[in-house]
């Protein structure tokens, strides 16, 4: 029976990679990969000699039916994997499982590393209830406007952040949220793993203090319990997804470009492909 395994990888430690895992990547017959030459080292370690073919948020739109259909009518076993963590977790993928689902392919998790449940994990947190938010805007008035919205949900958030943008991230939590306790974890798994607790300007002032705060990969998770909920701000209403695609053309992007510009910016994937496909009706009528 045509099978999508949905493989969560080491996020650091490859001692990580369950046995499960290996077995199944050993015996698929066909290997999607976020990045080939990162998973190409994997493979060589565990002995993986199964085909890979490249799949990252650049061509995903373009290959996932092709894919699905690979799968489907020469009856694979396939894997989907990312450079590290589990895949469509704030990683590629979900497009092909979207994909394979609808054509019937039988679509299977094997469970693993997730950067954003293991820093969770060690917060010390009340986490019965979380949320993940991957990566924050990057202008420091959306980023604060987004700060104060993500205060009056959930008690714990779940962030991504660059070693590049760690310290300018805590300094905008410590100016809106200063009564949020943060663990702030760095390079999890891996040799040189570090992971920082307290209020943010206690965080702030162990990323200051350190010559090396600009490198490795954070994950930050923040406990609101105390933090005193307000009102989101009132802000005037959003633009459509086709009025900013339009936008983004009219600054001399191509439609692909564009789409690509909203995703990065967070806005939804699904969302940004319906439009541009709007779009594209419009011009062609």
């Amino acid at each position: 029976m045509a099978t999508l395994y949905v493989v969560a990888t080491p996020i650091g430690n490859l001692q990580d990679l369950s046995p499960r895992a290996v077995e199944i990547l050993k015996n698929s017959s066909l290997i999607i990969a976020e990045d080939t030459r990162v998973t190409m080292k994997l493979c060589q370690v565990f002995g993986f000699h199964a085909p890979l073919v490249s799949c990252h948020r650049h061509n995903e739109d373009s290959k996932a039916e092709l894919l699905a259909e690979k799968i489907l009518t020469e009856n694979l076993t396939a894997c989907l994997v990312t450079d590290a963590g589990t895949p469509c977790i704030s990683d590629p993928g979900n497009e092909v499982v979207h994909v394979c689902i609808e054509k019937g392919i039988q679509v299977l998790p094997v469970p693993g590393c997730c950067a954003g449940i293991a820093a969770v994990s060690v917060s010390g947190f009340d986490a019965r209830e979380f949320a993940f938010y991957g990566f924050l805007p990057r202008e420091k008035k959306d980023l604060k406007s987004r700060l104060k919205e993500i205060a009056c949900g959930v008690p714990v958030a779940i962030l991504h952040e660059s070693p590049f943008r760690i310290t300018e991230l805590t300094e905008c939590i410590a100016e809106v949220l200063p009564d949020a306790q943060m663990t702030v974890c760095c390079d999890l798994t891996k040799l040189h793993e570090k992971t920082m607790y307290g209020s943010p300007e206690e965080v702030l002032s162990l990323l200051r203090s350190n010559d090396k705060t600009e490198k490795g990969e954070y994950c930050v998770v923040l406990d609101l319990h105390n933090v005193t909920k307000g009102e989101p701000e009132q802000t005037t209403k959003p633009a459509s997804v086709e009025a900013r695609l339009i936008e983004e053309m009219k600054q001399g992007k191509t439609l692909r470009e564009a789409q690509e510009c909203l995703m990065a910016a967070g806005e939804k994937k699904n969302a940004v492909k319906q439009a541009a496909l709007l779009l594209k009706k419009m011009f062609s009528e």
